[in-house]
């Protein structure tokens, strides 16, 4: 059995703790269009389509939605030059294929920025994709979170961080991540599995800042406009049991205080994670129980939380868990209620100036390029 973890923001990286790399390559070769999209609830609908690994997605003052594409990943490598990530995630190949589109209150997509790194895993571990994971805005700029760059992705010369994404449609990188979690390593670094530019996966703007979760390190980190990096949380440094045990957080929301899903270990446990409340000063609160596989929170302007489920009923994200991602409403006495069933690996999700949550689904783990899809999903009140 080899430990693994298939996180990045496809989830390229989140697979954890004993899996075989023959499970691996399985369990994410999806196919096909027909096993990639399953039937939808009655309250969501294809709202676009034809995106390449869809990850985080955010509504523009210029009333777009923007979304960050992790793209097709590439042929280029770096064995040889650099320390690889273990088999069978590593050694990665990379190339500049993911991007930044818009899409209009129509549907249609256009794109922002290309040319962007995106890196994908062995195939023995399915060759999954890593590009643009999210996406925000500081008042009228636009911000990227690169997740699949770096040497250890198999792109030289370039380093997982923070872009601005300038008006004429150039980017500057405002903040290296990667140089952040090499000089400042976390407290319990998982050594077995370890992404040493790191595979982060969401991020939020608050009060003038950005902050930005990694789930192989387990980080929470703030960023400023002029690129000044300060660590909010070290997740590792709460666990129970020191390094044997890993929480993975993926997804951060902001609502007085932050709000962050857990991913949680493989095999999967039904209703086994969590999404935690964290104080700008760093504690960690429960927030939310009984979840599976959490890829994203929001919340509505009734000030009630909603969690996006990336699958359920399935100790792992293959075929047989096609179509089983949902999303929940945490009621005020903790209790769940399910909003929308029929999600095929959903990634992330916001909420629309219209009311309406917006999902990137079929995000990870469909080979052929164009599958990624955004559903509108109506919100019964």
């Amino acid at each position: 059995m080899n430990n693994a973890t298939f996180i990045e923001h496809s989830l390229v990286r989140l697979i954890r703790k004993s899996m075989p790399a023959s499970i691996l390559l399985a369990a994410f070769a999806i196919g096909s269009a027909g096993a990639a999209y399953a039937q939808l609830s009655s309250n969501a609908t294809v709202f676009a389509t034809s995106l390449n690994n869809p990850r985080g997605l955010k509504f523009g003052p210029d009333g777009y939605l923007y979304v960050a594409e992790g793209g097709a990943g590439g042929t280029l490598s770096t064995v040889g030059q650099t320390d690889q990530v273990p088999f069978p995630i590593g050694p990665y190949t990379g190339g500049f294929t993911a991007r930044i589109s818009k899409i209009s209150r129509h549907g249609v997509v256009t794109t922002v920025v290309d040319g962007l790194p995106s890196s994908q895993t062995n195939p023995a571990s399915g060759s999954l994709v890593s590009g643009v994971s999210d996406v925000a805005f500081l008042g009228d700029t636009l911000y990227a979170l690169l997740a699949g760059a770096g040497p250890s992705h198999g792109l030289i010369g370039t380093t997982n961080g923070i872009l601005r994404v300038n008006g004429d449609g150039t980017t500057t990188l405002i903040a290296d991540l990667s140089a952040f979690q090499k000089a400042n390593p976390v407290a319990n670094p998982d050594t077995a599995d370890f992404e040493p530019d790191g595979t982060w996966y969401s991020m939020v703007a608050v009060h003038g800042s950005l902050y930005a979760v990694e789930p192989n390190h387990e980080e929470i980190d703030e960023i400023t406009r002029d690129g000044e990096i300060t660590r909010v949380i070290d997740v590792s440094a709460t666990h129970p049991s020191g390094n044997s045990f890993w929480l993975g957080p993926t997804s951060i929301a902001y609502h007085g205080n932050f709000y962050v899903g857990f991913l949680g270990q493989f095999p999967m446990v039904q209703g086994g994670e969590a999404v935690r409340k964290i104080t700008p000063s760093g504690q960690i609160k429960g927030a939310a129980t009984g979840l599976t596989a959490v890829q994203g929170v929001a919340f509505d302007d009734r000030h009630r939380m909603y969690v996006l489920e990336s699958f359920t009923g399935q100790p792992f994200p293959g075929p047989p868990a096609a179509g089983t991602g949902m999303i929940l409403r945490v009621e005020g006495d903790g209790s769940l209620e399910t909003i929308a069933t029929g999600l095929s690996f959903p990634t992330a999700m916001t909420f629309g100036p219209d009311g309406a949550l917006y999902v990137s689904n079929v995000g990870f783990g469909a080979p052929p390029i164009g599958l990624g899809q955004i559903v509108r999903v109506i919100v019964p009140r």
